[in-house]
């Protein structure tokens, strides 16, 4: 048996008009490696005079990562770092002991039509490296790993594969990548990493005899090699490594591996002790569950 777990990430309203499927946590999987959240949003045409509006908000114990396949969004954080990202870019953010950031769209894009489609990532970070000081990164998308094969190309966007290590400066064994697959094309996922998981954008995966259609969430089962093949051009998400060291609690945006240290954070927040966003007045208030 090559498979732990298959499921469709249900669909999230997180307020203000934007909606997210998300894929981790779950009912059927909560982690895989360090991933403890993954959003997908879009692909969604934001009309002229609209447009993203994460409002600021904090986090602790995880580190961010944003990439999109389509579009842009302008990242502030409470750091100071003003930071656009496009399609193919990085934007890494540690929260380690806590920051708080937004993510809109820039004015001048609110102009005219535009599109935005993209995954939002939480990695936990070790639990030494919880309380460490926050920091951003961004990485262009030039400094990541590409990797050719017979009718496959995969882009690298954090951690480790296939003997390619991406620049993004992680903090555990993990990897991040994106992979596009022509029709019969194949690819080879070894035991490199502990727990490992793919994510169908688009298209069809035949795995051992078995079809996965767009939309589904695949977790692999631990020490077994696999290979996808693609039934139909495919668009396919993968990411795993190592197991985290120990349980985490996810409270809102709060990921910490003490429930103390999640009820700090709450009452750091509502009294606004955690910073603010240069530039960004607005903030999401401390939810009441």
């Amino acid at each position: 048996m090559m498979i732990d777990a298959v499921f469709i990430p249900p669909m999230r309203d997180l307020g203000d008009g934007f909606t997210v499927q998300r894929a981790l946590p779950s009912v059927q999987r909560r982690t895989v490696g360090p991933f403890v959240f993954v959003d997908q949003f879009g692909p969604t045409l934001l009309r002229a005079g609209t447009g993203l509006d994460v409002r600021p908000h904090p986090h602790i114990g995880l580190a961010t990562v944003t990439y999109l396949f389509d579009g842009e969004i302008m990242h502030r954080d409470s750091l100071g770092s003003v930071q656009l990202i496009r399609t193919g870019e990085v934007n890494w953010m540690i929260a380690g002991r806590g920051i708080v950031h937004s993510e809109r769209t820039a004015p001048e894009r609110r102009l005219a039509d535009s599109n935005l489609y993209g995954m939002q990532i939480w990695v936990a970070l070790p639990r030494a490296q919880e309380e460490r000081a926050p920091s951003f990164q961004h990485y262009p998308a030039a400094a990541l790993p590409s990797i050719e094969g017979d009718g496959t190309a995969l882009r690298l966007i954090a951690g480790s594969l296939f003997g390619a290590r991406s620049p993004v400066a992680t903090l555990s064994e993990m990897f991040y990548a994106e992979a596009k697959l022509a029709d019969g094309a194949a690819l080879p996922l070894s035991t490199e990493h502990e727990q490992r998981a793919f994510y169908i954008l688009a298209g069809r995966v035949e795995l051992g005899g078995e079809q996965f259609e767009r939309g589904q969430f695949v977790v692999l089962r631990a020490g077994q090699p696999v290979t996808l093949r693609a039934a139909a051009p495919a668009h396919v998400l993968l990411l795993g490594g190592a197991a985290l060291d120990g349980e985490r609690h996810v409270w809102w945006n709060f990921v910490s591996s003490s429930r103390e240290r999640i009820e700090q954070a709450k009452a750091d927040w509502r009294e606004r002790r955690l910073g603010s966003v240069p530039g960004d007045e607005e903030f999401i208030p401390l939810p009441e569950t």
